[in-house]
């Protein structure tokens, strides 16, 4: 129960790659121990990417990603492609499927990956020759590579000690080095027509369940009871977490010397670069009326009249620019494929989606030369607390 509610943002990415007819799903099917794929002898079965979630023991949850093929030159096929491209960007550990000694397309796909982790698999060896293995080991002798047969279920135990391998160190969170046992945090949880009914949102289930993880002592209550509650504590909160949509309102509530942060910026810190999120702020002292800017949303939320990315920023910019300020927004796991018109992009926390793929987008626009930042540290800014809150 408790597996199948966990979100795919907090789960190691596996992407399965390779050409078509590789193997790729049947190798995944074997691998999970059900049918999560479509199998055929047809080439190109596989036409976009499918994604299954299960638990890898002493790995934990993970989210199994099977790509179309590559080496198709249609253009279909290059439609496919740009699919398996959306996948490379949040992969954790890539899984290179090879069935043949025509191996160009595989190594000139690896040089896709930046600072991934990746497996190589050669598959069918039930049927390749040992002179053919051998080649194909040679071709990717920079790699682990492992021998295996989906058909024959070989090498599957191998593969799994192999990629366990691959597993953190150390799992970052979000209070990493802003709480210890026994403090006193308290969540400031607005109740707005943004607000989802009769639950609280994936970001605020994620910090009460790490602070309880943490043995610290929490608290909730909505921004109309802030200082009522603040009156009641016999001792100041150690760290006050707010939505960054009323930054000023609690800051101004709460004694100048308890440390405020917010959600969104917990999670910049975490899946994102924050250091990189502040510098990205400065430019909107450059932005003007004529400027084009990027609201990157990882929810598909329909969006509220609060909505904080698509309402509540862009007006907080317009107020300052003018109302000619073009601001498009981008939603879901897929980043737009041309960024360079953009003369600011502003990022979500990204609770729904893994830090390697937040990670991706904030490469993307360094290597354009686009500033980037996210939606607290925005609205932070623009209350003129920036250098008030912790991240």
């Amino acid at each position: 129960m408790e597996l199948n509610k966990t979100n795919s943002g907090n789960r190691i990415h596996i992407g399965f790659f390779g050409k078509v007819n590789s193997g790729k799903s049947s190798i995944i099917n074997e691998f999970s121990g059900r049918d999560i794929s479509i199998v055929s002898n047809q080439e190109g079965t596989t036409t976009d990417p499918v994604y299954k979630s299960m638990e890898i023991k002493s790995l934990g949850p993970c989210l199994l990603m099977d790509t179309p093929g590559i080496g198709d030159k249609t253009v279909l096929g290059q439609k496919r492609m740009k699919r398996t491209d959306e996948v490379i960007s949040k992969t954790d550990i890539g899984v290179l499927v090879v069935s043949d000694t025509k191996t160009e397309p595989e190594r000139e796909m690896l040089k896709k990956f930046k600072d991934t982790p990746i497996l190589v698999l050669i598959n069918k060896i039930d049927v390749l020759s040992e002179d053919e293995i051998k080649k194909i080991r040679e071709d990717f002798s920079s790699y682990k590579t492992i021998e295996v047969s989906a058909l024959e279920k070989i090498g599957f135990g191998i593969f799994l000690e192999e990629l366990l391998k691959f597993k953190p160190n150390k799992e970052e969170r979000l209070f990493d080095g802003m709480v210890e046992e026994k403090d006193l945090v308290l969540l400031v949880i607005p109740q707005d027509i943004a607000a989802p009914k009769n639950r609280i949102i994936l970001p605020q289930v994620q910090a009460i369940r790490e602070l309880l993880d943490r043995n610290a002592l929490v608290s909730m209550v909505k921004l109309e009871e802030l200082t009522d509650i603040l009156g009641l504590l016999n001792k100041k909160p150690d760290l006050i977490v707010a939505d960054s949509s009323v930054f000023l309102e609690v800051y101004e509530k709460i004694p100048r010397d308890v440390k405020l942060t917010s959600f969104s910026v917990l999670f910049a810190k975490l899946k994102g670069d924050i250091d990189e999120y502040v510098r990205g702020v400065e430019a909107l002292k450059k932005i003007n009326e004529n400027s084009k800017i990027l609201i990157a949303e990882c929810c598909t939320h329909a969006p509220a009249e609060e909505d904080i990315g698509r309402i509540k920023i862009p007006n907080l910019i317009r107020k300052k620019v003018g109302q000619g300020l073009q601001v498009d927004v981008s939603s879901g796991s897929v980043f737009p494929e041309n960024i360079s018109d953009y003369d600011l992009i502003i990022q979500c926390g990204g609770c729904m989606l893994n830090a390697k793929n937040i990670r991706s987008r904030i490469e993307n626009a360094k290597g354009k030369s686009i500033p980037i930042t996210n939606y607290g540290i925005v609205i932070a800014y623009f209350k003129g607390i920036l250098d008030k809150i912790n991240y």
